[in-house]
């Protein structure tokens, strides 16, 4: 696979991960009563956090192996099975356990101001998308890395621009269409899950191979 392939892949992967379809709802109902200033303000920072934590997720990514003691394709196995469990409630059209706890939804809507915790953090940046990240990051080099934050930016960029037309997009899609979106992202995310944990497997037990 080639340099442009793996990043290609990175930032399909991540998207699907973030899946700012699913947040569409959410955030339409927690800013009804907020003007536009309001709710751009929010999907800036919203976008900021995302690529912050993810960006910070790739600079220590191989930090925070090594500490843990894991193993890259030990982690591969594990980040896959997240990816799995994510896809399959996307499947549902839900969030998941993985992405938000019952506790981090009922926070999300008792904020004032939600955005940075549970919105941003773990609503989109969550498990999935820092193990995606850590993940991609590990091929190592300076060129590399500022690759990654590249596809990062990326998509922080365009999950800024569907947050920003949540509005349109929710009237246009409705709720059939949203869910319909999700779904299509939740089985490209199972396949991309099933084939991490593929490529982990067989690091890890040769004689798969």
């Amino acid at each position: 696979m080639s340099d442009l392939q793996e990043y290609l892949r990175f930032v399909v992967t991540l998207a699907a991960v973030l899946d700012p379809f699913l947040a569409v709802p959410i955030f339409l109902s927690l800013t009804a009563s907020r003007d536009a200033a309001a709710r751009n303000a929010l999907v800036r920072i919203v976008a900021i956090t995302v690529f912050a934590v993810l960006g910070v997720s790739a600079l220590l990514g191989d930090t925070i192996l090594t500490t843990v003691g894991a193993s890259l394709a030990a982690f591969r196995v594990g980040g896959g099975l997240v990816l799995l469990l994510m896809s399959l409630a996307m499947l549902n059209a839900q969030a998941g356990g993985v992405r938000q706890s019952r506790e981090e939804a009922a926070e999300l809507e008792g904020r004032e101001l939600p955005g940075v915790v549970p919105l941003a953090v773990p609503l989109l940046a969550g498990p999935g998308a820092i193990s995606t990240t850590i993940l991609a990051a590990q091929k190592g080099g300076a060129a590399h890395l500022a690759a990654i934050l590249a596809c990062i930016a990326v998509v922080s960029f365009a999950t800024w621009l569907v947050l920003r037309a949540s509005h349109a997009i929710g009237a246009r899609m409705g709720t059939t269409g949203l869910n319909i979106a999700t779904r299509l992202l939740g089985l490209l995310l199972a396949a991309l899950a099933i084939q991490t944990m593929a490529e982990g497997l067989k690091a890890l037990f040769p004689g798969l191979a």
